[in-house]
């Protein structure tokens, strides 16, 4: 046995940066090894709720019972049985920030992380989902999209894609630290998921999406079952539908601007063009990637369809390069966003009806005096 088991993403260029540890006490090399680890990190911190998490776990399976505390604790205490406290479950290890956490393990872990999840997704469903893969390119709204995902726990699998490092600026939309300044958008997502959920899996494409790499985001251990397409690259829109649709992948992208949500059901509709009929379906990567900025503006906006969007935006347009860099975006158009390609991917994943179409959920409307 590994003496110590690790869940780490492809293309981490730094170890630290993405790998967890998990060591099982019982096991004498992992506990070996997990004593090394406490001896010689400085300044570990050590995180021990096993005990808490265990009541938490016999509440769950008893919720007609009437638990007092005495109660409680015998349960709990029938349930690890003779297994040494620090043994039941396991110790799950975050070199970045020198968190060591004792916790359930998978099976037990799960089941209690979505255990407040039934019955709006029941039991099967779970079941169903946790065989799902999930893409998520662009980590904007993407990165509302993919927390969303690992939270509710909709998939087995996220593969998250982005090339680029944080800002200071991007903090006006995207949850993440300050300390967080300059590192892999990848990275941030990543780590939050596994402090989320340890045993969920992110595959990482630290360098984004490219003609050459595509194919593997779309299959490469085994197929995606939806892809949620939030960037701002044209070519890169334009290429991974093209792709999408050639291997049966429903595609979603929600825009941050007036609840826009575009479905496309390749998986249901072989043939369909993309984005609607919007753009031209022969519309290459190569021949995008050789548009002026301009070129490039008229395609976003006849995808965005000009005359749809709000106000606000549409004004905004014309002050990029003059008063501001590039689009605007609200964190709270953001995280509807984000609770809204959660939802589509769930149904989709699910087999429910979700038919391909262009979709609303206007506050601005929703709200209007």
């Amino acid at each position: 046995m590994n003496p110590i088991e690790e869940r780490h993403w492809i293309s981490a260029e730094d170890k630290d940066l993405k790998t967890v540890s998990f060591f099982h006490l019982s096991s004498p090399e992992q506990r070996a090894a997990f004593e090394e680890l406490i001896r010689h990190t400085p300044a570990i911190q050590v995180y021990d709720t096993l005990w808490q998490q265990v009541q938490e776990l016999m509440k769950t399976r008893h919720p007609a019972e009437k638990l007092t505390p005495d109660l409680l604790q015998q349960k709990a205490a029938a349930h690890i049985g003779n297994v040494p406290a620090d043994e039941y479950g396991v110790w799950v290890y975050y070199p970045w920030s020198k968190r060591l956490v004792h916790i359930l393990d998978e099976a037990e872990f799960v089941e209690m992380r979505t255990s407040r999840n039934q019955h709006k997704i029941t039991a099967a469903e779970m079941k169903t989902l946790a065989t799902k893969k999930i893409g998520v390119i662009g980590l904007s709204v993407g990165q509302s999209a993919a927390l969303t995902l690992a939270i509710e726990r909709l998939c087995g699998e996220i593969r998250i894609a982005d090339f680029d490092t944080l800002d200071l600026s991007n903090l006006n939309r995207i949850r993440a630290g300050i300390h967080n300044i300059g590192l892999p958008k990848t990275t941030i997502v990543a780590r939050e998921i596994a402090e989320i959920d340890p045993f969920l899996k992110v595959t990482c494409f630290d360098k984004g999406i490219t003609e050459n790499n595509i194919q593997d985001f779309l299959l490469e251990g085994g197929r995606l079952d939806v892809l949620a397409e939030e960037c701002d690259s044209m070519d890169i829109k334009i290429l991974s539908r093209q792709r999408a649709r050639a291997v049966g992948i429903p595609v979603v992208m929600e825009t941050s601007d007036r609840g826009m949500m575009d479905i496309e059901r390749f998986d249901q509709e072989p043939q369909r063009p993309l984005l609607h009929g919007k753009v031209q379906d022969d519309l290459s990567y190569t021949t995008i990637r050789q548009f002026t900025g301009e070129q490039r503006m008229q395609v976003a906006l006849k995808i965005l369809d000009y005359d749809n969007i709000s106000e606000k935006l549409r004004s905004s347009i014309h002050e990029i390069g003059k008063t501001i860099t590039t689009w605007p975006q609200l964190a709270s158009a953001v995280a509807l966003g984000g609770a809204m390609v959660a939802h589509v991917c769930r149904e989709i994943c699910l087999g429910h009806n979700i038919p391909s179409g262009r979709y609303y959920v206007d506050p601005d409307q929703l709200f209007k005096l």
